[in-house]
């Protein structure tokens, strides 16, 4: 499968994975459905991790070998894990407390963090057409937060908007090391994800342990297990599985791969407008229109 066909499925997917998690966290403690969450994906991933130990997969099936991996692959699995963790952290939060419109329209930005970091610290030198990209996406998204103060959302002063910023910042930072994982080192989307995904369950752990004693003594924030909560892991694992088969191909570039990829929005603005009625989409609309704009011109070399 190209890597073009394999972005645009995992944006697909990416997109039903942002309502999952909406529909997770509304009026609900973030950190257990995240736990959980990330659990899920673990417990997936443990018997191929087994089967690919002891060989036991059929010739059919190596596509999900595991590699073998030494104590500094792991290190370097851990700390995408890390990265990972903190931006979902802040995602969760972020998306608890703010229209799914405008949380996943904020998230949308990610290719312009990430254009700007390689730029920063990977001396890439963008063409005048990407910087005519980040100038639409920043134009944009200063006219998406004059719209937003109509629903009472004041992007300076909200801690929430603040925490989806971060969000998508580390969300760039990963893209990046993403890339070096997979094409520099040359590990396989299984070994990256499978490890990925368990050492997720230990950097979320303190967090879910850290919730249950509060919980014990104040009750102040209750959670209610619903079943959308494991399609969160599920949904995750195709999305990544399909976006590491992408970025895993010599001819795929981060710089396209991850605008691709933020056409998701499409599908959480949709849903936003369509089943949760939010407000002041036609508005909000032009100005995902325009980021998406940018967002094109960010893949132009």
């Amino acid at each position: 499968m190209s890597w073009f066909l394999c972005t645009l499925l995992s944006a697909l997917f990416l997109g039903l994975y942002d309502i999952a998690k909406k529909m997770a966290v509304k009026d609900n403690a973030v950190r257990p459905v995240l736990f959980y969450s990330v659990l899920t994906g673990a417990i997936i991933w443990l018997p191929l991790l087994v089967a690919s130990h002891f060989k036991w997969l059929p010739e059919e099936m190596r596509w999900l070998q595991v590699d073998a991996t030494g104590g500094i692959d792991h290190l370097l699995l851990a700390i995408k894990s890390a990265i990972v963790g903190a931006s979902w952290g802040f995602a969760y939060a972020a998306l608890k407390h703010l229209p799914i419109t405008i949380a996943s329209t904020i998230r949308a930005t990610s290719p312009l963090w990430t254009i700007l970091i390689a730029t920063l610290f990977l001396d890439e030198r963008p063409s005048l057409l990407q910087w005519s990209g980040v100038a639409l996406i920043l134009s944009s998204f200063y006219a998406f937060s004059l719209v937003g103060k109509r629903e009472g959302i004041h992007f300076r002063r909200n801690k929430w908007v603040a925490c989806m910023m971060a969000a998508t910042i580390l969300a760039a930072c990963s893209a990046l090391y993403d890339k070096y994982l997979l094409q520099r080192m040359d590990y396989s989307p299984a070994t990256v994800q499978a490890w990925f995904s368990v050492y997720l369950v230990l950097v979320t752990l303190p967090f879910y342990v850290h919730w249950v004693r509060a919980e014990r003594r104040k009750r102040t924030d209750p959670f209610q297990w619903r079943s959308v909560i494991p399609w969160i892991g599920i949904l995750l694992l195709i999305t990544d599985f399909l976006y590491f088969t992408a970025l895993e191909q010599p001819d795929a570039m981060i710089s396209l791969v991850s605008p691709l990829r933020r056409t998701s929005v499409l599908v959480t603005f949709l849903y936003g407008i369509r089943m949760l009625k939010e407000k002041s989409y036609k508005p909000k609309a032009v100005c995902l229109a325009g980021m998406l704009a940018g967002v094109f011109l960010l893949s132009l070399a």
